[in-house]
């Protein structure tokens, strides 16, 4: 079975949960575009309360709305989306996001496609993917990523030494900036920008990044995300973990990082239409 077939659709589409992009006001009017058009196929729309806040409307908890609703609709960019995904990822929610940022990669439906997918949604005429999530632990906070993992240098004047293991074994010891430890979907993130190898999205594997290695034999690693992978710093000068981009951790010398496949997969919704390929080539001019 190929891994892009399109097995699952949604039991109800009744009642969708929206969340805004943060400290964005002006946003009232989308918002009142989206509930319209919606409301006006018979799908209820409630809003998350710091959106609500934010416009100055009622709203509900994430954990009420993730109960109350059949999908959750992210309207921003490629932030937003990633910042959805991991807050509402224990309630198994599929999120559509709605594109109001510059680049879109994961955010695929413009407020133009909007009125055509919700006629498709409800004809199910769409797809869901299911990407694969990590967790990670440091000390004794536990999280999960969507894009990626990041261990940093804590100095821009010093580099930084980490030793890796796999499965308790021994892998390698990195000396430089840091180390990207990326999902396939992160893989067009960071981990692209330092030459890191991409990765079609719904594989389930690990990409492993040297960000400005101090050695040209070190070279990005994809490994199968059966494995449990484990860092640690060997530098006095400690080092920040730093989860998709919002979420940053200090971890000090001779602490350890562990990363593993997380238990089940976020969701994607998406058009029936979307080709992973044109969006690389639309997005990244892939080929050009």
């Amino acid at each position: 079975m190929r891994i892009e077939k399109n097995v699952e659709l949604l039991p109800t589409i009744k009642t969708a949960g929206v969340i805004l992009r943060p400290s964005s006001p002006e946003l009232k009017k989308t918002f009142n575009e989206i509930k319209k058009l919606f409301e006006d196929s018979n799908i209820e729309i409630l809003l998350e309360n710091n959106s609500a806040n934010m416009i100055g409307l009622e709203g509900h908890s994430l954990e009420g709305l993730c109960k109350k609703v059949d999908f959750l609709i992210s309207v921003g960019g490629d932030g937003t989306l990633l910042s959805v995904v991991r807050k509402s990822f224990k309630y198994d929610k599929p999120v559509l996001g709605i594109n109001l940022g510059t680049l879109g990669f994961l955010t695929d439906i413009s407020m133009e496609q909007l009125p055509k997918f919700i006629e498709d949604l409800k004809n199910n005429i769409y797809k869901i993917d299911n990407r694969m999530m990590v967790e990670g632990s440091v000390n004794l906070n536990k999280f999960v990523a969507f894009n990626d993992i990041v261990i940093s240098r804590k100095s821009i004047s010093s580099m930084i030494k980490i030793k890796g293991k796999i499965d308790g074994k021994s892998f390698n010891t990195y000396y430089g900036d840091g180390v990207i430890i990326s999902t396939p979907t992160g893989s067009t993130a960071y981990n692209l920008s330092v030459g890191g190898p991409i990765v079609y999205p719904l594989t389930e594997a690990f990409i492993v990044t040297p960000v400005a290695p101090h050695s040209l034999t070190q070279r990005p690693l994809v490994m199968p995300a059966d494995f449990e992978i484990e860092f640690k710093i060997m530098d006095n000068q400690g080092a920040v973990v730093i989860v998709d981009g919002q979420d940053i951790y200090e971890i000090e010398q001779n602490q350890s990082i562990k990363i593993k496949i997380a238990n089940k997969k976020a969701k994607m919704l998406h058009r029936i239409q979307r080709n992973y390929f044109e969006v690389l080539n639309e997005k990244l001019r892939w080929g050009n």
